[in-house]
């Protein structure tokens, strides 16, 4: 079949009809059917799926996209999973949750995660020299006076080392890890350590490396058994022609074609770029973000090591975005995302997920211009967010007491005043002298008379306790953490 054909044959299929393919998904922990089931079938979350996929189908049939399996997490299940169009047009295979995909960049999560595991283990620091562990590695440096790159400069895209180790992405062939020892003395630095963000798939093929030297195997079996096994992702695998592979396709040329792209072997540069999951797979990783307590079984970090993943570390140059350890870092419609995108030859794909609701999507697809980020944007504002509203619970506040009321009043300190006014069942503190009445400190009640200060800057006591001082039935001081401030009259 021609590749013109090839392409008539996908939008007449979106046209007349895109074939949409589920499964009944396993919860990702053993007590979940019923949370899974609940999230599932609520009716806002029902009505969110139709709608996402009635505007995916049409995706698909006006830009001729071959195929796209969708998914979303709660916490440690994942509610919905989804495939739509086909993972080979011509056989007219169709996507399911269980077909595979290349997952490209995705892989540097897997990387920074073993980077993690080691130093929890003491077998290394973020500011270790790489040079410490790699003896060979040399670059030329951006200046003269550039510091030694570091571990953590790696991971957080801030090295300054080159995007590539050659024309790869043009030629489809990847380097060998020998070649690449031997072509790095070469290497010239666009800019020195920490000056910007830049990418770097390089840099990720040195902590791959990293991972190699501290461990004695090869970097694809210590991923296997440390974070695919623990997780239960048995679908995964690094740089094998699996069955299962989705068919990689190119981009849609003008005439309308897309090429078939045949198997590449990231080779040497698979910690960067070599993964293959599913989407299923995918969610056990998702879902393990969101686990706490100390490393060990399916805890495949301790929940500090987390926290230092998913907190920016490098700002992108627009200050809009940044990098954490391996994780990209974004503010959209008010939510933190947290997240990876890829692109390899004949897959794009993006995952992401929001610490505050524990939602997160995942979206694979078998082209290269199919845009994942939008996809799952969309996927997010609609389903996620239908999720997310379904499973979000109320924090335990206690019930407003009116004896309350008598804290109420002007409090003076030596640093300034602070008014506590009484609106409706709630307290708040202003400051009489500023403009914040449009956004005043609350006085959440945690039981006993005791409250906690809750404010959206960090500067000020935030989450410490606040309490009143009374003396003969009068409330005499008000008690913010380690200072005070007193009551002027009743």
């Amino acid at each position: 079949m021609s590749l013109r054909s090839l392409t008539r044959q996908a939008l007449l299929v979106g046209v007349l009809g895109i074939g949409i393919w589920s499964a009944t998904i396993q919860p990702l922990r053993g007590q979940g059917v019923a949370t899974r089931t609940s999230v599932a079938n609520d009716p806002d979350v029902e009505g969110a799926k139709r709608l996402f996929s009635a505007w995916l189908e049409g995706q698909i049939a006006y830009r001729g996209l071959p195929g796209i399996v969708v998914g979303v997490v709660a916490d440690q299940d994942l509610v919905w999973a989804q495939g739509f169009g086909y993972a080979d047009v011509e056989a007219k295979r169709p996507m399911t949750p269980a077909t595979r995909f290349r997952m490209a960049s995705h892989s540097k999560l897997f990387t920074a995660t073993a980077i993690m595991q080691l130093r929890e283990q003491g077998k290394l620091g973020l500011d270790d020299q790489v040079a410490k562990h790699l003896p060979w590695f040399k670059v030329k440096a951006a200046g003269p006076d550039d510091a030694p790159i570091t571990i953590e400069q790696l991971l957080t895209h801030g090295s300054g080392l080159p995007r590539e180790a050659g024309p790869h992405w043009t030629t489809h062939e990847f380097p060998t890890a020998e070649q690449l020892e031997s072509l790095m003395a070469d290497r010239q630095a666009a800019f020195p350590p920490e000056v910007r963000w830049r990418y770097s798939n390089l840099a990720y093929t040195l902590a791959g490396m990293v991972v190699e030297a501290n461990t004695g195997e090869r970097w694809a079996d210590y991923i296997e058994r440390n974070i695919f096994r623990p997780l239960g992702m048995t679908s995964s695998s690094v740089d094998q022609n699996v069955s299962g592979l989705a068919v990689g396709y190119g981009r849609r040329m003008p005439d309308g074609s897309r090429a078939v792209i045949p198997f590449v072997d990231a080779r040497g540069m698979a910690a960067a770029t070599g993964i293959t999951s599913t989407v299923e797979d995918m969610a056990r990783f998702v879902s393990a973000q969101f686990r706490t307590g100390p490393r060990g079984g399916r805890q495949i970090l301790g929940t500090a090591s987390l926290r230092e993943m998913h907190r920016v570390r490098m700002l992108e140059n627009n200050r809009a975005s940044g990098q954490g350890i391996g994780f990209s870092v974004s503010r959209v419609r008010d939510e933190l995302q947290i997240g990876h995108g890829g692109g390899y030859p004949g897959y794009t794909t993006q995952t992401f997920f929001q610490p505050d609701t524990r939602v997160g999507v995942i979206v694979l697809t078998n082209t290269n211009d199919s845009n994942p980020l939008d996809i799952a944007n969309q996927l997010m504002s609609t389903v996620g967010a239908a999720v997310a509203k379904a499973t979000a619970t109320q924090p335990a506040v206690a019930a407003w007491h009116p004896s309350w009321a008598r804290f109420a009043g002007l409090y003076r300190g030596r640093g300034g005043d602070s008014q506590v006014v009484l609106l409706n069942n709630r307290l708040v503190i202003i400051t009489p002298n500023a403009p914040n009445v449009d956004n005043p400190i609350e006085l959440e009640p945690i039981g006993g008379g005791l409250f906690r200060y809750v404010a959206p800057g960090g500067g000020g006591p935030v989450g410490e306790v606040v309490r009143f001082i009374e003396e003969g039935g009068r409330v005499v001081r008000m008690i913010t953490g380690d200072s005070y401030v007193d009551r002027l009259g009743n």
